[in-house]
Order: C-alpha cells, then sequence, then structure tokens
C-alpha cells in the first residue's frame, strides 16, 4: 500500500509520496496544468500511479475558514469523481485549510529564495496533506 497526495490548484497539482512503510510523506513534483482539462494531468498520474505502485490517494479538499464549501471545493469534489472513475482507487479528502501558509512558513524557515519557494510550494503542501491523512489514518 502507497499513497499519492495532491494538492489542487487553478494552474498547477503538487504531489507528494508516502514512503512503502505509510509513516513519512514527502514532497514529489509539480505538474502543471490549464485549469480545465484533466487529461494534461492524467497522462503523468498514469505514470507516476503506476510506476510508483499507488493505491490510494488522497486530495486535499479547500473549505473555508468558517468550515463551508465554496468554488474551491467543487472544483476538487470534481477532481475526486474524475480520479475515482479513471484509477477506479481509494479518494480519501483532507481539509487542507492553511497548508499552503505551512508550506511557505516551513520554506521561510529553509531561508529559500521566493523564486525557489514558488516551485516547490505545492509540492510542500501536498506532503502536508498527505502527512495530515497519515497521522490520522494512525490513530
Amino acid at each position: 500500500m502507497r499513497y499519492l497526495g495532491l494538492d489542487l490548484g487553478t494552474r498547477t497539482l503538487g504531489l507528494a509520496l508516502s514512503d512503502k512503510t505509510n509513516m513519512i510523506s514527502s514532497p514529489y513534483k509539480v505538474l502543471r496544468w490549464n485549469g480545465e482539462d484533466y487529461n494534461l494531468l492524467f497522462k503523468d498520474l498514469d505514470n507516476i500511479i503506476k510506476d510508483k505502485e499507488i493505491t490510494d490517494l488522497v486530495l486535499g479538499l479547500p473549505k473555508n475558514m468558517n468550515n463551508t464549501l465554496g468554488f474551491a471545493s467543487e472544483r476538487s469534489m470534481k477532481f475526486k469523481e474524475a480520479l475515482e472513475s479513471r484509477y477506479h482507487l481509494e479518494v480519501h479528502l483532507v481539509d487542507e485549510r492553511l497548508t499552503t501558509i505551512m508550506a511557505e512558513n516551513t520554506l521561510l524557515e529553509a531561508d529559500m529564495s521566493r523564486g525557489k519557494r514558488k516551485k516547490v510550494i505545492d509540492e510542500i503542501a501536498a506532503s502536508i496533506i498527505l502527512d495530515t491523512y497519515l497521522k490520522m489514518k494512525g490513530k
């Protein structure tokens, strides 16, 4: 069993992988897309899911601070349906409020330049989402 964490944005999809023991999440990569055509993402995801032997997907669900669901949540729910339909894998949703801020703070503490932060922030956020799920699952 191995998990792939996903942080869906309007132009990017951050990815993170669990280790084979499902104890640790690690940033993996960022995929770029046009915000409309999932097929652009699926081309890369097809290979990643096969090559990394992914059994479950963990997708961030962006909720509003008052716990309501908005436009971004609807986008994630549609993506969840598309993932389930294409891969026939379970897709676990994880509240992703503040994950980008946490990722930004982590990168600032590492004294990473703004340009470098921009390139990796989505995969760091995906790692936080996946780590949150792994911790919840482990309880």
